[in-house]
C-alpha cells in the first residue's frame, strides 16, 4: 500500500481510479473519469469471501484500465484508529499482495452520512438512497480523494 501522498506524486493524467467502501456486510464501489473529475457509484457487493472481492476488482480493473485503489479508512471521528479501521486496513493489504494496481487509504469519516443527506437533497426517495448507500458512500470517498490529488 501507498499513501496518498506518494499516490499523488507518481500518478499521471488521464487516470481512472476505484474507490471502495468496506462494510462489514456490502462493499460499495465507485469509479471516476479519466480526467479525475467526477467519482460516480459503480456497485454494490455482497461481501462473501476475500478471493471473491479480489477476481471482482482484478475484473473491474481490466475493464475500465484502472491505476489505483481508494479504500474508504474509517477513522474514528477523534482521529484514533479502531477495530473497523484496523479490520479496514487488514483487507486493503490482503488486496495489495494480489493486485498489481497501488493501493492507498482515505479518511471516509462521515463518508455515508454525506452520501446519504448528498442522495436527500437530490429528492431521491429514501428506499432507494438505502439500497444505493455503500456504493454512494465509495463515490464520496473517491470524490474527497480525486480533489485532494487535483490540488
Amino acid at each position: 500500500m501507498i499513501t496518498i501522498e506518494d499516490l499523488k506524486k507518481k500518478q499521471s493524467n488521464k487516470v481512472r481510479l476505484l474507490g471502495l467502501d468496506l462494510g462489514s456486510k456490502r462493499i460499495g464501489i465507485s469509479i471516476c473519469d479519466e480526467n479525475q473529475s467526477v467519482a460516480t457509484p459503480l456497485k454494490t457487493l455482497n461481501k462473501t469471501t476475500n478471493d471473491n472481492l479480489i477476481n471482482e476488482l482484478k475484473a473491474l480493473i481490466n475493464e475500465n484500465n484502472i491505476k489505483a485503489i481508494i479504500v474508504g479508512d474509517p477513522i474514528n471521528m477523534d482521529g484514533s484508529h479502531g477495530k473497523s479501521s484496523h479490520s479496514v486496513k487488514s483487507i486493503a493489504t490482503n488486496i495489495s499482495k494480489a493486485i498489481k494496481v497501488p493501493i492507498c487509504l482515505w479518511d471516509e469519516r462521515l463518508s455515508t452520512v454525506g452520501a446519504f443527506n448528498l442522495s436527500s437533497d437530490l429528492d431521491v426517495n429514501v428506499s432507494k438512497r438505502l439500497k444505493n448507500i455503500d456504493q454512494n458512500a465509495a463515490a464520496f470517498i473517491l470524490q474527497g480523494a480525486i480533489d485532494y490529488l487535483n490540488n
